[in-house]
């Protein structure tokens, strides 16, 4: 089966950057449908790049990105590519376009043609999906930072992507908003089987992901599963990230001499280990 993203030798330079430096250096990847990808990195490390490269807002310099066999070097294909790829920014005021919610969540479907009846149906579904079709009739800018991203999630679902690109989605919420944001992509992925990109430098929100890739100068510097990937505490660091702090406390305790596993995400887990020790 092919995979739904490839990106092969995928290589981007801003204009004026030097020979050496790359915003995105030599990435290969494949991406499946149904797939939780986080991609983490600091500032500057091409997280983000890549995001505006997998739906054609930035075309390589060198190498390809692909999307359901489609190439966004194919001036021709970038239309279908866009709609197969739903994308989500930092800050929802930016997308959120109408007075009213239902009318904002309707904006992009009739932008694409759908008919009446079918935009109807599709924004009641994608507000439920999100838990906003109680606000059908609220003004979009009187609600609350993690309701307005989940109105914009709900505008792109309505769409109906194939993949779910979420660039720091979570960077100008308060903890509340974020962990609203966090529990919906997770239930779109989890229950509707949306392929998701997750970007973001909160290791703590990408700890029920699929895979997680380490961006570092604009390279994959560490790939794995949230096991693998927060068991190498030290070299997290070095990458000037941090750990969950659960997962924190947990390497510290080992560290210690306490035998308990080095997988521990939550503190139901944390406990749940210290109990059983002898």
């Amino acid at each position: 089966m092919e995979p739904l993203i490839e990106l092969k030798n995928l290589c981007y330079k801003y204009e004026g950057q030097s020979k050496e430096d790359w915003a995105v250096n030599n990435i290969n990847l494949e991406i499946n449908s149904g797939e939780f990808i986080a991609i983490v990195g600091h500032n500057g490390s091409g997280k983000s790049t890549l995001a505006k490269l997998l739906n054609g807002l930035l075309l390589p310099t060198k190498g390809e990105v692909r999307v359901g066999g489609k190439s966004t070097a194919n001036e021709d294909e970038l239309w279908q590519i866009r709609q197969q790829l739903g994308m989500v920014f930092q800050n929802p005021d930016n997308q959120l376009v109408a007075n009213i919610v239902e009318e904002d969540v309707a904006f992009g479907p009739e932008n694409l043609g759908v008919p009446s009846s079918e935009i109807k149906k599709r924004v009641k579904e994608a507000l439920e999906l999100v838990r906003m079709d109680n606000f059908t009739r609220h003004a979009p800018h009187k609600l609350s930072g993690g309701q307005k991203q989940r109105v914009a999630i709900a505008g792109v679902i309505a769409m109906r992507p194939d993949c779910l690109v979420l660039d720091e989605p979570t960077a100008m919420l308060d903890p509340v908003g974020r962990s609203e944001v966090i529990e919906t992509v997770e239930k779109l992925n989890r229950e509707e089987g949306l392929t998701t990109i997750y970007i973001t430098h909160f290791m703590d929100e990408i700890i029920n992901a699929d895979r997680i890739l380490v961006f570092e100068a604009g390279e994959v510097a560490l790939s794995g599963t949230p096991a693998e990937i927060f068991s190498q505490v030290d070299k997290i660091k070095e990458l000037a990230l941090e750990v969950p702090q659960i997962t924190e406390l947990a390497y510290e305790l080992k560290k210690s001499g306490i035998d308990i596993a080095e997988d521990i995400f939550s503190i139901d887990r944390l406990v749940e280990e210290i109990c059983s020790l002898k």
